[in-house]
């Protein structure tokens, strides 16, 4: 069966900045490569080493620990002569910059993924390349990855225990990371469900538009049709919350058959415990990949290429390819 991480060198991740250092301002800009360590984890030894507040140091978001990553981190107040000379025991300091202000959730465009797939026999390659073929020219399902959900899968039974409260009764961070994996599970259901193909958007969709970034609801087939089958625009699915912008129909139909599958009302009949904030936003139910290789490696193995935007995940991508299953981490030793 195919294998991903076999080693953490089979599985490099490289984060693409939004805006790169400025080259000036207070803020120090670490590039730091870490192996089989979390994020969280080099920012608690950077917040040690430092002398500054954990609550200070920013990042973009959180990189997989059985992997080589590199991304950036962001100190206030650091010489970045200082942060060159930095000796950490959880990754190594890459390169180094100024700029003005902290770095925060969310501030990059995508990920750089080389991804080594191991034991793929010749009949999988030809699948897997088939399988390629179709997501270059349709888009790749846009589904959260299982780690969303917890080792033990039950981040979503936690979450929804947590927004049929009356009070929070764990910290507020935690709380939202478990009540975020339910709107990761709704808009993973949603998807499941939506009998078209992904490169097509009917009446009542919320549709985004990938130039401008704007939302719109689709009420013209015939205009919205053709710009969704050259990937100009595509159809979203809930992350939901009382700001989301709703689609109607059919499409709000399914969406509320989703929410109920887990004990769900409408959000606005909810009532969250205080601390919990439901604003929710819409994402598309497709990505493009982009700077794509995939070739062989000697007889069994495949490399992958390719660059994700932000908040997509390179395993769906190994399980559209290899729809038949796949295994991951290291061999059993024998």
């Amino acid at each position: 069966m195919p294998r991903i991480r076999s080693q953490p060198e089979d599985f490099i991740v490289d984060e693409i900045p939004r805006t790169p250092p400025a080259g000036e301002g207070q803020h120090t800009y670490l590039l730091i490569e870490k192996r089989l360590r979390t994020t969280d984890e080099v920012l608690q030894e950077l917040a040690a080493v430092t002398e500054v507040p954990r609550r200070e140091l920013g990042c973009a978001g959180r990189k997989d620990k059985y992997a080589l990553t590199r991304q950036w981190f962001s100190v206030p107040n650091l010489e970045p002569k200082k942060a060159s000379a930095l000796s950490l025991t959880t990754g190594r300091v890459v390169a180094v910059d100024r700029h003005p202000h902290k770095l925060r959730t969310g501030e990059l465009l995508g990920n750089r993924f080389r991804l080594v797939v191991r034991g793929v026999s010749q009949a999988e390659a030809r699948r897997a390349q088939e399988a390629l073929d179709m997501v270059i020219e349709k888009g790749l399902p846009n589904r959260f990855g299982r780690q969303r959900f917890g080792r033990d899968g039950k981040n979503v039974e936690k979450g929804v225990a947590i927004l049929r409260a009356d009070r929070l009764r764990i910290d507020r961070r935690t709380a939202w990371l478990l009540v975020s994996a339910v709107q990761s599970a709704v808009f993973n259901e949603v998807l499941a469900r939506r009998p078209f193909p992904l490169d097509q958007v009917i009446l009542g969709d919320v549709a985004l538009d990938h130039r401008t970034g704007d939302l719109f609801l689709v009420d013209d087939l015939e205009a919205a049709g053709p710009r969704a089958a050259r990937f100009e625009i595509s159809a979203t699915g809930p992350i939901f919350g009382t700001k989301m912008k709703r689609p109607e129909g059919a499409v709000k139909t399914l969406e509320g058959a989703a929410m109920r599958s887990f004990g769900l009302p409408d959000v606005s009949e909810m009532s969250p415990p205080a601390g919990i904030r439901l604003y929710g936003s819409r994402r598309p139910l497709r990505v493009r990949l982009t700077e794509i290789e995939c070739h062989p490696l000697g007889h069994e193995d495949m490399l992958l290429e390719f660059v994700l935007p932000a908040g997509s995940y390179a395993t769906t991508l190994i399980e559209e390819l290899f729809p038949g299953g796949y295994d991951e981490g290291p061999p059993p030793r024998r």
